[in-house]
């Protein structure tokens, strides 16, 4: 009788295991990545000793990156003089571990949210105090602790996929690029 209710026990675990692996959620459509600075500290800081990196990184953005697919993204997906997530999913978020300069400007040590208002010309590129928001839906104007402008560059080739990057300098100032389609900015960045 012991072993038919630990039989009876052990199928109706295996049932529900079967089950609850069954209801995870598929692949996103914009999957979720991540930019350093400096770039890609996560793994050369294991992997490529010779770079003589920092203990942490200077900074970190977690980021969904929506694709092209044909479409027409500036002023068409994303709309002009509209705030917009920068990505897409929940809004982009900058995780910045010592205080930086923003295209001369100053930002503080901590967590922000960035959000952008593109135009044909220039992107406002806005940091701000709210943290964990999907989406623009919650934007507050009232959070924001620092906005620069950047002009819009174009690009040799499509971008598919948005993308941010970064590309050191041994001087203290790095680019942050974000681009998508045949658009993209350059933002400095002292620490």
């Amino acid at each position: 009788m012991m072993k038919k209710i630990t039989l009876l026990i052990a199928c109706l675990s295996l049932i529900s295991t079967v089950s609850f692996a069954q209801s995870f959620r598929g692949l996103d459509k914009s999957p979720l990545d991540r930019a350093y600075l400096p770039d890609h500290f996560a793994h050369d800081i294991k992997f490529a000793p010779e770079r003589n990196l920092p203990d942490s990184p200077i900074l970190k953005i977690d980021y969904s990156r929506p694709q092209k697919k044909g479409r027409q993204v500036f002023g068409g997906m994303v709309k002009y003089n509209e705030i917009w997530r920068l990505g897409a999913n929940e809004a982009t978020e900058i995780k910045v571990y010592q205080d930086v300069k923003i295209d001369g400007k100053l930002l503080r040590e901590g967590t922000y949210t960035m959000y952008a208002i593109p135009t044909e010309e220039i992107w406002t590129i806005i940091f701000n105090s709210d943290v964990d928001q999907w989406g623009h839906y919650s934007y507050d104007d009232k959070n924001d602790v620092l906005r620069v402008d950047a002009h819009v560059l174009q690009n040799d080739q499509p971008v598919e996929e948005f993308s941010i990057q970064f590309e050191d300098s041994e001087q203290g100032v790095a680019l942050m690029y974000i681009a998508w389609d045949m658009n993209r900015v350059e933002i400095p960045i002292g620490y």
